[in-house]
């Protein structure tokens, strides 16, 4: 693999955390992140969220989880998710306050808001290094059977760049291309490090 990708959602588990884990398993060179100010999980209402730090381990909330009511949390999914997400990395990261884990050539975001905030956070950095880095919005909605589906079509998306010699002088005609064959509209923008 040539490119490096970095995924990116609200709070890194479940868009994010599923597309990393299916492109680590096909060998591609990826992280991933969110963007929120706390990492929020489903609670026993909607008024109530399990809400977390950036930094807490996944295993750390799987265990608070599993303390509080193993039923409702093996039941909506969130025990099996953490589960698979501690397998991938420790813990959720903040795109913001990750930085210096390295330069992307390629971010992929789930939900316009986050797309919004990483071009935001890369816009407001120093241009050191005027290298490109291309920033692409997949919507896929939070839960476990869109972000699956989300991944594989992320995973075919990263397969396409892979195959290109120079995204830069092709990107429209492959984003043009890409939103007929999965009938899925992308938004992209370069930005620079």
């Amino acid at each position: 693999m040539k490119l490096r990708y970095a995924m990116v959602c609200s709070s890194n588990q479940n868009r994010s955390m599923e597309a990393h884990c299916l492109l680590k398993r096909q060998g591609f060179d990826v992280c991933s992140y969110g963007t929120g100010a706390h990492v929020k999980l489903p609670g026993p209402s909607v008024r109530e969220p399990n809400v977390y730090e950036f930094g807490t381990p996944y295993k750390q909330m799987f265990e608070d989880l599993r303390r509080k009511d193993p039923e409702l949390y093996k039941r909506n999914g969130i025990l099996p998710m953490l589960k698979r997400n501690l397998g991938v990395k420790l813990a959720p990261q903040r795109w913001q306050e990750n930085a210096g884990d390295g330069i992307f050539d390629v971010v992929i975001t789930f939900e316009e808001k986050v797309f919004d905030m990483v071009l935001e956070d890369l816009h407001n950095r120093e241009h050191v290094l005027m290298k490109t880095v291309l920033v692409i919005n997949l919507e896929v909605k939070d839960n476990h059977e869109e972000a699956a589906i989300g991944a594989r079509v992320t995973l075919d998306l990263c397969n396409e760049l892979e195959r290109t010699e120079s995204w830069e002088e092709t990107i429209d005609d492959l984003i043009s291309m890409f939103e007929r064959q999965q009938r899925r509209k992308l938004v992209y923008s370069i930005s620079f490090y």
